[in-house]
């Protein structure tokens, strides 16, 4: 397909990811079963073209906007074709003639005029007198985030460390297994992989996990369905190492949702015990009950649960229990980019309430001596540290366990020397996760 029409289809995804509310992943799944003509090499382009639209969106825009007077006479129906062009050539590093050749749009007879514009502004930003100023503004244009979201994290981890946050964020994440041992081991599982052309090399961290080399759909293989692994990141894979259930143990997994930590957790317990995958989701639930089905699994049981309501007979019974509450999700923004511009200061505000009452609920289930492990997968200290404190603080039967004495038998208590949990891509290569191992006592 010619570069033209690519740039094309792409601008009409990007268009159709800022509009509706579902995961960028997911519509651009729909767009290409819509769009069965394109082959793999168009669909790589447009995905990549549109995922990278995303992450730099704020970038791209801002310079746009100080084009001026060529900005304003751009036709509207033409601007997200020409922002795709912008992101070519400020990210993509593509050359500015030879991508005119290619091109050639009608009735902008600027657009050279207006793509050298960009490129001396973008120039001028990144080598100005400006350049060594790290405010929230700059880091917020610069690496294209949200100025309030750029603002917490720079209270919370100060320059350094927020810089090298964003940047990490804005990197791809890999494809990453985990290798379901109830079916084979992980050393078989790669030799698997490799017989079907599919180099994958070890997690550095969690002790069940490949990373695969080439993005591809893994969903087709054989392997994949008689079950021999499963795609989660590594770091949710180490959070259910710090669940630590034993194998007869009875285990409550609060949000379940797709199950990837439920079925980890099976594995970890070898097909023994009992957990209790709940979730008020019923769509996300039937995925669960075929993923169990493909993995051999006979020890979750699933059950769909009303808002704010706790099974009865749960209550006071089990010895593990996992919160794994909604949440913002931004430490997964390298597989979502579009989020960064989906949550705002009031959505997380509303989360909060409902991570606090999930918490409080689902600590009654949580029988004498029992674990209760608080998780998610965002940086946000609102929605990590302050919800846990504030638990505690109403919960005295309830103590902080260090993260570090339950990861010391798989050798990875040097994770953390810290009372919680924190994962996060520019440190440990994970997505970012966040997780609180408390215990009650009497």
């Amino acid at each position: 397909m010619k570069k033209s029409s690519l740039i094309g289809h792409a601008a009409e995804v990007y268009d159709l990811v800022l509009r509706e509310t579902h995961p960028a992943d997911s519509l651009i799944d729909t767009f290409f079963r819509s769009h069965k003509y394109l082959g793999s090499h168009d669909r790589r382009f447009i995905a990549e073209t549109v995922y990278g639209m995303l992450r730099h969106k704020k970038r791209v825009e801002w310079l746009l906007q100080s084009t001026k007077e060529k900005f304003a006479r751009l036709m509207p129906e033409k601007r997200s074709y020409l922002t795709c062009l912008v992101y070519l050539v400020i990210i993509g590093n593509e050359e500015i003639g030879k991508l005119i050749e290619e091109v050639k749009v009608e009735g902008e007879p600027d657009l050279a005029s207006l793509l050298n514009d960009v490129v001396t502004i973008n120039t001028e930003f990144q080598n100005g007198p400006g350049a060594i100023l790290k405010s929230a503004e700059r880091l917020s244009i610069e690496y294209s985030f949200p100025v309030w979201m750029v603002e917490q994290w720079l209270q919370c981890y100060g320059t350094d460390e927020t810089v090298k946050l964003c940047e990490s964020l804005n990197q791809p994440a890999p494809l990453t297994l985990r290798v379901n041992t109830l079916k084979t081991t992980v050393e078989d599982c790669q030799r698997a992989l490799e017989r079907e052309n599919i180099q994958s090399e070890r997690t550095k961290l969690s002790p069940f996990g490949l990373n695969v080399k080439k993005r591809m759909n893994i969903f087709q293989l054989k392997i994949f369905q008689d079950g021999f692994f499963e795609v989660q990141d590594e770091g949710s894979q180490l959070i259910s190492l710090l669940v630590d259930p034993k194998p007869t143990s009875k285990v409550v997994d609060a949000c379940a949702g797709g199950g990837g930590k439920s079925l980890a957790l099976a594995a970890l317990m070898k097909n023994r015990g009992v957990i209790h995958a709940l979730d008020t989701n019923t769509h996300r639930l039937e995925g669960l009950r075929k993923r169990i089905r493909r993995s051999g699994v006979d020890t979750i049981r699933v059950r769909a649960v009303e808002e704010q309501t706790v099974p009865a007979d749960l209550i006071n019974s089990a010895d593990n229990v996992l919160v794994d509450v909604p949440c913002s999700g931004l430490g997964t923004i390298r597989r979502n980019p579009g989020m960064k511009w989906s949550v705002t200061p009031e959505t997380v505000a509303e989360l909060n309430a409902k991570q606090s009452a999930i918490l409080h609920q689902y600590a009654a289930c949580v029988k004498l001596n029992g674990r209760l492990v608080y998780a998610t997968c965002t940086m946000m200290k609102s929605e990590n540290d302050d919800v846990v404190e504030n638990f505690l603080a109403g919960h005295p039967e309830f103590e902080i366990m260090e993260p570090s004495t339950i990861l010391k038998r798989y050798e990875l208590e040097s994770l953390t020397k810290e009372k919680y949990f924190h994962l996060s891509p520019h440190v440990h290569g994970t997505d970012g996760f966040f997780a609180a191992v408390m215990r009650r006592n009497g």
